[in-house]
C-alpha cells in the first residue's frame, strides 16, 4: 500500500473518530437534563417517603418526644440524608434529646433503629436504659402480660419525690389496663398526663432487655381526636400488615370509642415533689424516671 493511500485511510479514521466523539458529546448533552430530572424525581420520592415514615413513627412510638425540625441535608441526584432534631417537654422545660440522621436513595428509605433504640448500661449498683447521644435516662414501661423483667420491675417514685427543685418525667405502668376516665380519676391535678402507653410486643424480657418499641401517643386538649390520629397513623405506618403487635391492637379496638379503649400506662411530667402522692398506689405496677431538669427562676413550670 503506497504512502498516499495510507495517509488517506488515517485521515478518514481521524474524521470518523472525531464524528464519533462529537456525536457522543451531543448525546450526553441531550440526555443529561432528562437524566438529571429523572434522578431528582426518584430522589425526591425517597426523601418524601422517609420524611413521612419518621413523622409516623414519632406519632406512634416515641414517648413524650417532639420533633423540633426535620430537614433534608446532603441531598443529591442519587439520595441524601434527613436530620431530625428532637427534644422533650418536661413540665415546661425543654430537654435536649438525640438527633437522628437517616439516609435515603432511589430505592431505600429505612430508618436507623440503632439510634432510636435506647442503650443499656450495667454497673455495680444497677441497670438503666439511656439515650445514646444525650446519655439521659430513658423511662421504661412494663407490659402487664410480661411477668418477669431483666433487673426486675422498678418503682422509683419514692426516690424522685425526694429530689428537690426539679421537674421530671415518669413512666407509670399499670397493674392492669384502665380506661382514660379511670386514669384521670387516679392522677393528681398537679401532674401532666402527656403520653398514653397503648401496646407493645409481648416478648421475653427476663434474660436481657429486648429493646422492643412501645406504641402510644402524645395527649392533646382533645384526647378523642388524638386517639383517632394515633389509630390512623398506626394503619399508615403498617400499611402492609406485617407488624403483629400493631395489627392485633387495631383488630381488638376496631370501631371502639376512645372511652372504651384500654390503656396500659402513662407518661407523667411535673415537679418532683408532686409525685409523692402516687407512692404506694395499688394501681401502679412500675414507675420509671426518665429525663429531669433543675428548676430555674426564669422558667415557670406548667404545674
Amino acid at each position: 500500500m503506497d504512502t498516499t493511500l495510507k495517509g488517506a485511510l488515517k485521515k478518514a479514521k481521524r474524521k470518523q473518530l472525531l464524528k464519533t466523539i462529537i456525536a457522543s458529546i451531543i448525546v450526553v448533552l441531550v440526555l443529561l437534563p432528562p437524566l438529571y430530572k429523572t434522578g431528582n424525581y426518584f430522589a425526591a420520592k425517597g426523601a418524601s417517603r422517609l420524611h413521612n415514615q419518621l413523622f409516623l413513627y414519632h406519632a406512634i412510638a416515641e414517648p413524650n418526644i417532639r420533633i423540633d425540625s426535620q430537614v433534608t441535608s446532603s441531598s443529591s441526584t442519587f439520595g441524601g440524608n434527613i436530620t431530625t432534631n428532637r427534644s422533650k417537654n418536661i413540665n415546661g422545660y425543654l430537654v435536649q434529646w438525640s438527633t437522628l440522621t437517616n439516609s435515603y436513595d432511589w430505592r431505600r428509605h429505612q430508618m436507623d433503629f440503632n439510634e432510636i433504640t435506647p442503650g443499656f448500661f450495667h454497673s455495680d449498683t444497677g441497670f438503666l436504659e439511656y439515650d445514646k447521644q444525650t446519655k439521659k435516662k430513658v423511662a421504661t414501661f412494663y407490659h402487664p402480660a410480661i411477668k418477669e423483667y431483666y433487673d426486675g420491675i422498678q418503682n422509683e417514685l419514692a426516690t424522685i419525690s425526694q429530689m428537690d427543685n426539679h421537674v421530671a418525667e415518669v413512666a407509670i405502668s399499670f397493674d392492669q389496663p384502665y380506661t382514660f376516665q379511670d386514669i384521670q380519676a387516679k392522677i393528681p391535678d398537679n401532674l401532666n398526663i402527656v403520653w398514653l402507653y397503648m401496646t407493645s410486643p409481648i416478648v421475653n424480657e427476663s434474660k436481657r432487655p429486648a429493646g422492643a418499641p412501645v406504641y402510644g401517643f402524645n395527649l392533646s386538649d382533645s384526647p378523642n381526636e388524638a386517639y383517632t390520629s394515633f389509630s390512623d397513623a398506626l394503619e399508615q405506618y403498617d400499611a402492609n400488615g406485617y407488624n403483629e403487635t400493631i395489627q392485633a391492637f387495631l383488630h381488638s379496638n376496631n370501631k371502639k370509642p376512645f372511652d372504651e379503649v384500654e390503656i396500659l400506662g402513662i407518661m407523667l411530667t411535673g415537679q418532683t415533689k408532686n409525685f409523692k402522692a402516687l407512692e404506694n398506689q395499688n394501681f401502679i405496677r412500675g414507675a420509671s424516671v426518665g429525663a429531669t431538669a433543675e428548676i430555674v427562676p426564669y422558667i415557670k413550670p406548667e404545674k
